[in-house]
């Protein structure tokens, strides 16, 4: 392997270095133009994977981190994921993938599906991994409210099944957090 290539590193949270955690949050700040610190907050306490290059600069990101959500009247605990970027100046170059790939193995090893929303922009990247929008009504479990319907999440909701018997045209529910549920 050539030394400029970025070299991958999957680690927990509470393993990554001061350095890394920094530049992966800079990283999904310089990517989304209304990246907030919930969104990074949701991306925290679970696995990460990054591209580094010797330089120090993270170039690609992903996170999953555990959540429960709601579908056919159970509680499945589910691999979320978080925080999917890739450094501008480094896309088309197969490093989203490579971060992807390690998520999803966490996934397959370690939940019983997996689930993400999806920007606008990311709709082919993950259904071209075969990531499948999620079909039926998406919902949010609130502390106050209980039960209410996320009708914009609608169509931007994807899941990786793996052996879960899931019916895609049915309620899902997510548990509830602050900033953005899905």
């Amino acid at each position: 392997m050539s030394a400029h290539l970025p070299t991958l590193r999957v680690a927990h949270t509470a393993d990554l270095e001061p350095d890394e955690r920094t530049a992966a949050r800079a990283l999904l700040y310089r990517a989304f133009d209304d990246m907030t610190e919930d969104d990074w907050e949701h991306c925290l306490g679970g696995v990460h994977a990054l591209l580094r290059e010797p330089s120090g600069l993270v170039v690609a990101h992903a996170a999953v981190v555990q959540r429960r959500l709601l579908h056919l009247g159970r509680a499945w605990r589910v691999g979320y994921v978080e925080g999917v970027a890739v450094e501008a100046s480094h896309r088309r170059r197969g490093y989203g993938g490579a971060v992807m790939a390690e998520v999803e193995r966490i996934i397959d090893r370690a939940y019983e599906f997996g689930a993400l929303g999806s920007s606008d922009e990311g709709l082919a990247f993950y259904a071209a991994r075969g990531w499948r929008p999620w079909q039926g009504p998406t919902s949010a479990l609130t502390p106050t409210a209980g039960v209410i319907r996320t009708p914009d999440e609608d169509g931007s909701v994807f899941v990786h099944a793996g052996t879960a018997a899931l019916d895609p045209t049915a309620e899902l529910t997510c548990d509830w957090r602050d900033g953005d549920v899905w």
